[in-house]
Order: structure tokens, then C-alpha cells, then sequence
């Protein structure tokens, strides 16, 4: 058993015997799925005192999961949380029949709030792609970047896009989503002319025979890894003060296109999102946006803030 896991003070004897022997049972797992379930385990004998924890019932493990999320504990902790106890009861009841039913069964934890995507401001969004440098890895990363923005695609979509996929005469893109299904998306007048120059000094880095749209120091097709890096230190050159991932990106352009059209299947195909319900989430952030505004502008919404009625 680790260390660092060790039955709770209060804990009964036989508790600690079976969290023992349940450390024991876990030792062909990975390390920190061993850790994780044991913390997890040791949470629900703090929370039983020296009731028998083999004898718990579904009410009283209801009971613990609302005290939990009384704590502050979200939905996703507390589905772990779950996972961890319905192994712990299996591993139980393997030992011992007689103990009869699991009583997790049928236990859910509570639904988190959905997070938000995190977006850029469109003003943000045109100081990070709107990098001014004739160096070709510079010419490269601003067309790279301004694709992004432009087409809201997929750091993996980015990635993988060959030479003949952009149509910069129709100012078109042809990208492979998820389940290979096909797309094809806008390219915006700014991200064309970026590609366009990109492409005149492409031939100094790429090598030959090379088919990808960005290539690399070797020459070869940029890894989703470097597009990641690369894109984090434009962040930072740029003057942003966040952390900026290709994801964010993607969710920038779906917000600024809803917000400017309000044409939520528009957007839907544009992302190539396979349930409208995956792109109603971009009306929330427009909804946040509208809701600063208020907050900023109406003469209510200030004097509430300063806590007259």
C-alpha cells in the first residue's frame, strides 16, 4: 500500500483492514489509478466514522455524495469519486456474496455547469494573427494563424492540410474532420492573402516532394505540437496576457460569426459539429458578452452593483 494512504483517524479496524487489502487487490493497476481510487476510498471512510463500510447503504452513500458536493466538490470530482467506490464495493462483494447488492448502483453525481469555451475578444484575435515579419516561419505562422481564425478549423485539421486543399481563387478550404468526414469552409480575404505570400517563400523550408501546407524546420509537415508552441509564443509576443491554445482559436471564430449573423447552422457546418446541441454553446457566449454590456451601460445594473435596490 503507498505511503502516503493510509486509513483515516476514527477509522475502525476493520475498515482499515479492508482498505488494506483493497490497496492490495490494486496493485496490478497503473500508480496513479491506485492513488486515485485510495484517496477516493479513504474520503468515503471519513465520511462513514466508524460505521462499518461494507454495510453502507445506498442512502447513507447519497447522503456522503451530498455532503461531498455540499463541500464544494464539482460533478466531475464526484463522478470520480463514484468510480472509485462502485470498484471498491465490487472488489467487496467479490470477497463476500453475502453482503448482497452493490449500493452504488444507480448513484449519479450531480451534473456540473457546462464550462464555457474560453475566446479571444476580436480585437485580441486581430493583435495575435497580425504578425508583421518577412521571415518565411513568421510568413508561415501568420498564415497558419490567420487560416485558424478565419475557418475555425481543428488544430488536427490544421495539421494535416495539404498544399491542394486551399482554393484561394474561390477562397475556399477543404478539410477532413472527425470521422473523415469532408468539409468545406470559408477563407477569409485576410487568411487568403497570408496563404499567398506564405506560399511564395514556402519552397525555402519545405522539402522536396513535401505535400502539407505548413512545413517545418526539416521541411517536413508541422506537428500539432509545434502549431501548439509556435502559437503560445506569438501569445506572448503579441502582448496577450493568457495562455492561447489552437482550440481557442476555433472557439473565437464561432463566437465573433455568431454574434455578427446570429446563424447558429450556419456556424454548425462551418465547424462541422455533427449536433446543432454541440454549437449552442457559442449562444452562451454571446449571451455572456451581451450581459457585460448591460452590466457596463445600464443605469439599473450600476445601481444594483453599488447595492441600492
Amino acid at each position: 500500500m503507498p505511503a502516503t494512504i493510509a486509513a483515516p483517524a476514527g477509522a475502525s479496524k476493520e475498515n482499515a483492514a479492508l482498505l488494506d487489502a483493497f490497496a492490495t487487490h490494486l496493485a496490478p493497476r497503473p500508480i496513479h489509478t491506485r492513488s486515485a481510487y485510495l484517496r477516493d476510498v479513504v474520503q468515503l471512510l471519513s465520511l462513514a466514522g466508524g460505521a462499518p463500510v461494507a454495510r453502507l447503504s445506498r442512502a447513507q452513500l447519497m447522503r456522503h455524495i451530498a455532503t461531498l458536493h455540499g463541500r464544494g466538490l464539482s460533478g466531475r470530482s464526484l463522478a470520480r469519486a463514484l468510480s472509485a467506490w462502485r470498484a471498491f464495493y465490487r472488489f467487496l462483494l467479490e470477497r463476500d456474496r453475502s453482503l448482497g447488492e452493490d449500493p452504488c448502483a444507480g448513484i449519479k453525481a450531480p451534473k456540473s455547469p457546462r464550462r464555457l469555451p474560453s475566446a479571444l475578444s476580436p480585437e485580441e484575435a486581430a493583435r495575435l494573427v497580425t504578425i508583421d515579419a518577412a521571415e518565411p516561419r513568421a510568413m508561415r505562422d501568420r498564415a497558419l494563424l490567420e487560416l485558424a481564425y478565419s475557418s475555425g478549423l481543428r488544430l488536427s485539421e490544421l495539421a494535416q492540410l495539404d498544399l491542394g486543399a486551399c482554393d484561394l481563387a474561390t477562397g475556399e478550404v477543404r478539410v477532413l474532420g472527425k470521422g473523415s468526414k469532408e468539409r468545406i469552409v470559408p477563407v477569409g480575404s485576410a487568411a487568403r492573402a497570408a496563404i499567398q505570400r506564405w506560399l511564395a517563400v514556402r519552397g525555402t523550408l519545405a522539402a522536396a516532394g513535401e505535400t502539407a501546407m505548413f512545413v517545418g524546420r526539416p521541411g517536413r509537415r508541422l506537428s500539432p505540437r509545434a502549431i501548439e508552441r509556435r502559437l503560445a509564443q506569438w501569445a506572448v509576443r503579441q502582448g496577450l496576457t493568457r495562455h492561447v491554445h489552437p482550440h481557442m482559436l476555433r472557439h473565437s471564430f464561432a463566437s465573433h460569426v455568431l454574434q455578427s449573423s446570429g446563424d447558429l447552422r450556419a456556424v454548425q457546418e462551418m465547424l462541422g459539429h455533427a449536433s446543432i446541441a454541440s454549437t449552442q454553446v457559442y449562444t452562451h457566449l454571446d449571451y455572456q458578452a451581451l450581459a457585460k454590456v448591460y452590466d457596463a451601460a445600464h443605469p439599473r445594473a450600476r445601481r444594483r452593483k453599488r447595492g441600492s435596490g
